[in-house]
């Protein structure tokens, strides 16, 4: 494992208990991509009559058997429970988020969530911190038709063209003390969406390093809060 691997994984990964949301580890399994590891939070409560929201949760660098779902509890859930929402987390397929590779893997993936659970397709998050941001900001921009909203944590944002980017609300958080990924071109970034009028917001933290990916769950409870405001509006 890499130092930034050892350092997330002994701040975040706890063991899966119960609790408000029932946590399963499944495979998934592509005739091309092969077998995938992934782990679902379903809430206690629900009810197929009643469709739930959907999260796609996209880890950071690293690897190891359902390395996605160590941070489930500790991460997703402590941050986005206010949503009551599904969460899907996959173990990337390859070294990254953005390749042909994990992009058919991953969007075969959230078909089958999509089959097997009743989710509300006006509210469908794709989330991730790092390698997973990167990801995020990937999938947003390339399937603005299924996804209606993002939250890039501690990301770059890659050679995405900058019309295809922030489509959907898309809330950024980005620490300033961010030794891995550089915060000015995450602001320039920001800026240069905001300026197209595009729905975003930009949260800047402080003190906070690269890996410290726990102390960014207060800031991802309100960015849900936040997407949650813009969905009810899409939705009147």
């Amino acid at each position: 494992m890499t130092l930034l691997t050892l350092a997330l994984v002994a701040q975040l990964a706890q063991p899966i208990q119960s609790g408000p949301s029932r946590i399963r580890q499944l495979t998934f399994a592509d005739p091309e991509v092969g077998t995938v590891l992934y782990g679902i939070s379903v809430p206690s409560d629900y009810d197929p009559q009643r469709p739930r929201p959907l999260v796609l949760a996209l880890h950071p660098g690293g690897s190891g058997p359902y390395y996605g779902t160590s941070f489930m509890r500790s991460m997703w859930l402590s941050g986005l429970h206010e949503l009551g929402a599904i969460i899907v987390t996959p173990d990337c397929p390859t070294r990254s988020w953005t390749d042909p590779v994990s992009e058919r893997a991953v969007m075969a993936l959230v078909q089958k969530v999509l089959g097997e659970y009743a989710v509300d397709r006006r509210r469908i998050l794709v989330t991730g911190f790092s390698l997973g941001g990167r990801g995020t900001w990937f999938f947003s921009s390339r399937h603005a038709d299924l996804f209606t909203a993002a939250i890039p944590m501690a990301a770059s944002v890659g050679n995405e063209p900058t019309d295809r980017l922030g489509t959907i609300p898309s809330y950024i958080i980005h620490s300033r003390d961010d030794q891995v990924s550089p915060f000015a071109p995450a602001e320039q970034n920001a800026q240069t969406l905001e300026k197209l009028g595009r729905p975003i917001r930009f949260e800047a933290l402080r003190g906070i390093t690269h890996f410290e990916m726990g102390e960014y769950v207060d800031s991802l409870a309100r960015a849900g809060r936040w997407i949650a405001e813009r969905w009810d509006k899409r939705a009147e």
